[in-house]
């Protein structure tokens, strides 16, 4: 028989901190064991003998596709069965699969880890972002998810810095050989390296509590669950305006987001021959400084607005931000010097990474708790398979098929965002009404 939970109180703020602490932390890594390969791409090219266009299929496209696929059954069951452990789970295969990266002698091998590391990570944000749900009342709840995304520019800028920084170290190094794996390559043993961390964490996670579920919500099955999807697909109807608005800018501001993510410190190695390990690290202080400055400006920046009254807080925060993004992005690939190259990297990260948490608060806020996890998990499909899929994908199409030469990664860098912000703008602005009626009703 399933039982229902229907407690309204939330636990110790130490207890919820905590699991929101470990919950980060998974996220940080995550973002290492994805991102890592944004200054390898170099030796990954020169040992493969593939374009930027193979390349982006390998960092965006390979982990993307079950990345996406995998998220929405995840969530399904995350919003039927223990999150906990869905989560450790999670981390330890992709942890693995990151290590496997490290044995890939060939492209199509790569390319099946990285599905592999995909298919690990889509467990993580469904069920983290179910378990905040439950942990954070309604008014702490877009600082708890902003806290959260701080994984996105800590785990970015981390896989620059240690990226670049260990590739850098095994490159000096003399000859790798290592039990089962044999001789590597320096590349290869920088994905071993970030990806062994993952499996220590997974032991504190399985120590973890499992909070209660709140609204009636059914903990272990049965007929309330089962017979939600139903019930989702009426209420994203009902209000289709509504979620359009944030998931549909988040989605679109993505391929801007994950384009420059994966490109923007080879751009620095291209144009002014920048050391590799000089690049990651330079450009990965400035993506945890100025990245986490702005994922938690813009949470917290929600909070005094719908304290005045603005229910679609959210949301003009995300019109905001992408209208300050456009220019910096623009310009800073632009730059004549590798020193104004890395200073206008400063607003374009912190952009990058303010609007993530407020779209996440935005839908959370009009998505009854029941089937949050169900939700989150399509707002991660929609947001991953225009961002993760078609980001870096993007970058390097009008490099390679447009441009036609390595050297113009710079101009493909400053077009995407004359494209895709304007765009965002659009879909927030159409739907902020119907989103204002939403939020009434929660």
């Amino acid at each position: 028989m399933s039982q229902i939970q229907t407690e309204t109180e939330f636990p110790a703020p130490r207890v919820a901190n905590y699991a929101l602490l470990l919950l980060l932390l998974a996220y940080i890594l995550s973002f290492i064991d994805r991102n890592v390969m944004a200054v390898l791409i170099g030796p990954i090219r020169s040992d493969f003998e593939i374009s930027d266009f193979q390349y982006s299929l390998l960092h965006g496209f390979a982990f993307s596709m079950f990345y996406i696929v995998m998220g929405l059954p995840i969530a399904r069951f995350a919003d039927r069965h223990s999150r906990k452990w869905i989560v450790t789970v999670g981390l330890v295969a992709w942890s693995t699969m990151t290590c496997l990266c490290g044995a890939a002698r060939s492209f199509s091998m790569l390319f099946l880890a990285r599905i592999g590391v995909g298919v690990g990570e889509a467990t993580l944000s469904p069920a983290a972002f179910s378990m905040l749900s439950d942990l954070f009342p309604k008014e702490k709840l877009a600082r708890a998810l902003s806290i959260y995304s701080l994984g996105i520019t800590l785990g970015g800028g981390l896989a620059y810095v240690v990226g670049g920084t260990v590739y850098d170290w095994f490159a000096n190094a003399e000859q790798l050989v290592l039990p089962f794996f044999g001789e590597v390559r320096p590349w290869q043993m920088t994905f071993i390296a970030v990806g062994a961390p993952g499996f220590i964490l997974a032991i504190f996670l399985g120590f973890l509590s499992e909070p209660k579920r709140r609204s009636g919500v059914a903990v272990d099955g049965g007929a309330e669950a089962h017979h939600a999807l139903p019930e989702i697909v009426a209420h994203l109807r009902a209000h289709f305006r509504a979620y359009v608005a944030p998931i549909g800018s988040v989605a679109v501001l993505g391929i801007l987001g994950y384009g420059t993510m994966a490109w923007y410190p080879e751009f620095l190695i291209r144009t002014f021959d920048m050391p590799r390990a000089e690049a990651g690290s330079h450009f990965g202080l400035m993506f945890l400084v100025a990245g986490s400055l702005g994922t938690l400006v813009g949470g917290w920046s929600v909070e005094p607005l719908m304290r005045r009254g603005y229910q679609d807080a959210p949301l003009r925060i995300i019109v905001a931000v992408a209208a300050l993004w456009m220019l910096p992005a623009a310009l800073g690939p632009l730059s004549g010097s590798p020193t104004l190259a890395l200073w206008m990297a400063a607003p374009i990260v912190f952009f990058l990474n303010a609007h993530y948490g407020v779209g996440v608060a935005a839908v959370q806020f009009i998505t009854p708790n029941r089937m949050r996890a169900q939700v989150s998990a399509l707002m991660l499909f929609v947001t991953n398979l225009f961002g993760l899929a078609f980001g870096p994908t993007a970058v390097a199409m009008l490099t390679d098929f447009v441009f036609g030469d390595d050297l113009a990664l710079r101009y493909s860098l400053a077009l995407l965002p004359l494209i895709v912000c304007p765009l965002a703008i659009f879909l927030v602005v159409q739907g902020m009404r119907g989103y204002r009626q939403a939020a009434d009703l929660e």
